[in-house]
């Protein structure tokens, strides 16, 4: 008799009962429920047709198993669960994970489309969301506050910066997400087509097939993504939807400011959005990103703007067929005219003859061809970015004059928005390396000795920035993060460098600290007040108006001092660094280095902006971006607009007197909980990470070492051989393992202990109530124990023979979320966020099939004979693999 013999199997009826009455207790929305049902039959189908009814039969069975456990009336489920997942054969346990893995992709669009599904229907419903949900309301907000003017001034000066990086944080294959995407547009045309129709009939066999492609699609990368891979991966995201969005998110915030005048007349709504990129220039621990790879980077990006923009000149332009009677051109649109022809007689000639009498619209067939010949390189290319901007800004004034006012703003406006928000550059790529790779070559190169081959490299990428800025721009590159940054002298040395490379053609730069750990973000201030003092510093600043970059890690820091601790340094640094600025007069970018798991500064970003110290945003909000969070907030859309409306609103309120009042009011009143929090959790924290023989420990009970096998990133996971400390980790794999293992350490350990230091449970209600850093805090540490399992967790911890640091962890776990309850209120995690507790609850039964064959092939590994080139071995771990995509899947977040 197998384990899972040994319990009775439910009927149909009873499998139906279960299944129906936990999709019910969800409060799934009808339609939603509709969708996921329909993905459900037709995966259900598809694994009929290609593993038989036997296949199909095994997922529902370890299905119905973990509903049922999750359910507290069936109290022998979970072990009916781990039973059926240990009976599988591992050929069987490989297919079921893939199928559950399937399942998910398909949620995660259902719950993507009801999102759509309902921004759509808000759209042009006023009222429908709170002050500082859109740009609209919260500048409404702001003109009660600091009045019409003020206001004006300030949203001009909005900033919204993400810069995609190339973390390896994305489980799924770019061949499985070009598959949900194409999933995603059949799903729209089902919804469009008439009930019972011909086309919903078409959506409904095409969708069939394109699961059957999602099941069939090898889940794992047979190989690691190349730097150029990655930075491909990023510029589709560009492609599909970020350079048509962005204008649209503008026009869509003119139009709530200013009614029916948008549009006919000159925009009030700047282009705020400039977007950065890491991917093929950030090269801290990463080999493979050399010189070389960054010029590529910045050549593939070029390529991909300059082709969406004369894609866009020449589609407006084909649509303006104004003639000249009613519409007369502006002399400066003439001169643009008569200098093309004079210079480019057959291709003036041929355009004449397909736009007789159209003077506009042959001038802006004329910048398509300019802009054509500046991405192949030929002569009559434009220098810059700015001679297009003046070309395009003399066509909508001659279209304004001549009353041509809904052309000159309608579309010829869009057109100003991209090139000003993306120039001839696309992304500003941004070169990250480590401090003491800089000291190394500096000390090598004023050794007068023979030069390394990292050394040589360093230097060659200060030859590629500057190739770049002669090519597109200074926009294009030219910050320069230094990782690690200890001392002034760190970033001084980016800059004797760029001497020793180029002398007196050095690129301009501007040099970025990134200040990671505990100890760095205490110093800060002190560092930034002797590095404005260095003359390279000056100028630059003097260059810009008195600017100033710094960014602040949060990986590190939470990974050296726990989460708790970790989030009120931050807050401490952000507020002393702002102060400090203000008194020199500096117009200060913080640039947050978060990542998209809680444990690297994740969570919902507008309210991350809206706890922030007071004059430390200031209109200007920059963050990383990174794997599953680039797809998420920008790969669609409508979700795309929605999400940078909403940061976009916060970054604008953050800095209303009311709001500053409100942040620095509660951190003084609350300042002495601040201290007690921040000495009891981060001694709960050292008990742990600091025990003898911890890191081993840890890379026993989660899968750690499996994790550097998957193909996610170009770069290592680790920086040693072996994890023999804490410092050998990396701060991603660091969340990664604790996320598989079900724990979700990194983002709440020491919270409980912390709370219960406090003790005072009545201020402590007031302190979530009325101070925002804390109500961020413990909000995403809800988020994050409800993403937990205990049971799971502690099958984990089994692993290690280690009851010692099993008992710290599960005792820290119950305590925390005893009291992030408390707080929270109600009787379970999340009931104050219903929307996103459905979320959590619909995926975890499923979450927890996975969980369990992972952990079957995980306790196969760790107690096979320590023999190598094992086939069962291999047999394992790829069953391993492939629960942790799914599990990826499943939680929607990784590192």
């Amino acid at each position: 008799m197998t384990p899972a013999q040994s319990f009775p199997e439910p009927t149909n009826t009873e499998a139906i009962r279960v299944i129906g009455r936990f999709e019910a207790g969800r409060g799934i929305p009808d339609a939603m429920r509709s969708d996921v049902r329909m993905l459900g039959a037709l995966l259900g189908q598809v694994l009929r047709e290609a593993g038989g009814d036997d296949l199909f039969e095994d997922v529902e069975r370890l299905r119905l198993a973990t509903i049922q456990a999750y359910d507290e009336e069936t109290p022998d489920a979970f072990d009916r669960a781990a039973a059926i997942a240990e009976s599988f054969t591992v050929e069987r346990a490989d297919e079921v994970a893939r199928a559950f893995t399937c399942y998910f992709h398909l949620v995660n669009l259902a719950e993507e489309h009801q999102r759509v599904r309902v921004l759509r229907e808000r759209a042009g419903q006023p009222g429908r969301e709170d002050a500082a949900d859109t740009v609209a309301t919260a500048y409404a907000r702001l003109k009660t506050e600091v009045g019409d003017d003020e206001a004006r001034r300030r949203l001009e000066g909005l900033r919204f910066h993400p810069v995609f990086t190339a973390h390896p944080t994305e489980a799924r294959r770019r061949a499985v997400s070009s598959s949900i995407r194409r999933l995603s547009e059949l799903l729209t045309q089902h919804d469009a087509a008439s009930e019972g129709g011909a086309e919903q009939h078409r959506a409904h066999r095409r969708m069939l097939e394109e699961i059957d492609t999602l099941w069939r699609t090898a889940p794992l990368r047979a190989q690691k993504p190349t730097p150029t891979d990655e930075v491909r991966t990023v510029m589709s995201v560009f492609d599909e939807t970020l350079f048509t969005t962005v204008p649209h998110v503008y026009r869509r915030i003119d139009d709530a400011l200013r009614g029916d005048a948008s549009g006919s007349s000159a925009p009030i709504v700047p282009a705020f959005v400039r977007v950065g990129s890491w991917v093929g220039g950030d090269r801290d621990g990463n080999p493979f990103v050399t010189a070389s790879v960054t010029r590529e980077a910045s050549q593939i990006a070029a390529d991909h703007v300059l082709r969406g923009l004369e894609r866009a000149v020449e589609r407006i332009g084909r649509t303006l067929t104004l003639d000249a009677q009613g519409t007369p051109p502006s002399a400066e649109v003439t001169a643009i005219w008569e200098r093309f022809a004079a210079s480019h007689a057959e291709t003036a000639n041929d355009l004449a003859t397909r736009s007789p009498d159209e003077p506009h619209r042959r001038v802006l067939l004329v910048l398509a061809h300019r802009i054509a010949a500046t991405r192949r390189g030929e002569d009559d290319r434009y220098a810059a970015p700015e001679e297009l901007l003046a070309d395009l800004r003399s066509l909508q004034s001659s279209l304004a004059d001549a009353g041509a006012r809904r052309h000159a703003f309608g579309g010829v406006q869009h057109l100003i928005w991209q090139v000003e928000t993306y120039g001839f550059h696309l992304t500003e790529l941004e070169v990250r390396q480590h401090s003491q790779v800089h000291a190394t070559a500096l000390a090598e190169i004023e050794g007068g000795g023979a030069l390394s081959a990292q050394t040589e490299e360093v230097l060659e990428v200060f030859r590629a920035i500057a190739e770049i800025q002669r090519d597109r721009g200074l926009r294009a590159a030219g910050r320069y993060v230094v990782s690690f940054t200890q001392a002034a002298s760190d970033l001084a040395a980016v800059h004797r460098l760029a001497k020793h490379a180029l002398g007196d053609d050095a690129p301009v730069l501007d040099v970025v600290p990134l200040f990671e750990t505990f100890a760095d973000l205490q110093a800060a201030p002190e560092i930034l007040a002797e590095a404005v003092t260095f003359p390279e510093f000056q100028e630059r600043m003097a260059a810009t108006g008195g600017r100033l970059e710094v960014m602040l890690g949060y990986s590190d820091s939470s990974k050296d001092v726990g989460p708790v601790a970790a989030n009120l340094a931050l807050y401490e640094a952000q507020e002393k660094i702002a102060q400090w600025a203000k008194d020199e007069g500096l117009e200060l970018t913080l640039f947050h280095g978060r990542g998209g798991a809680l444990g690297r500064g994740g969570g919902p970003a507008n309210s991350a902006i809206l706890a922030q110290p007071p004059h430390s945003v200031d209109g200007r909000f920059k963050l990383t971006e990174q794997g599953e969070v680039i797809f998420a907030r920008y790969g669609e859309p409508a979700i795309a607009m929605r999400h940078i409306d909403q940061v976009a609103a916060a970054t604008l309120l953050a800095s209303s007197p009311t709001v500053e009042e409100r942040t620095s009011e509660a951190a003084t009143r609350f300042a002495d909980i601040a201290s007690v929090l921040d000495t009891a959790s981060r001694e709960r924290f050292f008990s742990l990470v600091k025990a003898e023989g911890f890191a081993p420990w840890f890379a026993t009970v989660t899968p750690l070492e499996e994790i550097g096998l998957l193909a996610l990133g170009s770069r290592p996971a680790r920086r040693g051989l072996s994890v023999e400390s804490l410092e050998d980790l990396r701060a991603i794999p660091w969340v990664f393992a604790w996320t598989q293992a079900r724990i979700n350490l990194a983002g709440w350990f020491g919270l409980g202990t912390a709370l219960a230091a406090v003790g005072d449970e009545q201020r402590l209600a007031e302190a979530y109530r009325d101070w925002p850093l804390l109500r961020t805090l413990i909000d995403n540490v809800a988020m994050s124990l409800a993403k937990t399992d205990e049971r799971i967790a502690r099958q984990y911890l089994e692993l290690g023979d280690r009851d010692d640091l099993a008992s710290l962890v599960l005792d820290e776990l119950r305590l925390t979320r005893e009291w992030v309850i408390r707080l929270t209120g109600g009787e379970r995690l999340l009931e104050n966020k219903p929307i996103l507790q459905r979320a959590v609850q619909l995926r975890t039964p499923y979450v927890d099939a996975l969980s369990l064959l992972q952990l079957r092939a995980l306790r196969a590994l760790r107690t096979a004979p320590a023999t190598t080139g094992s086939g069962a071995d291999d047999e394992q771990r790829r069953l391993l693999l492939l629960s942790v995509s799914g599990v990826a899947a499943g939680l929607q977040n990784t590192g």
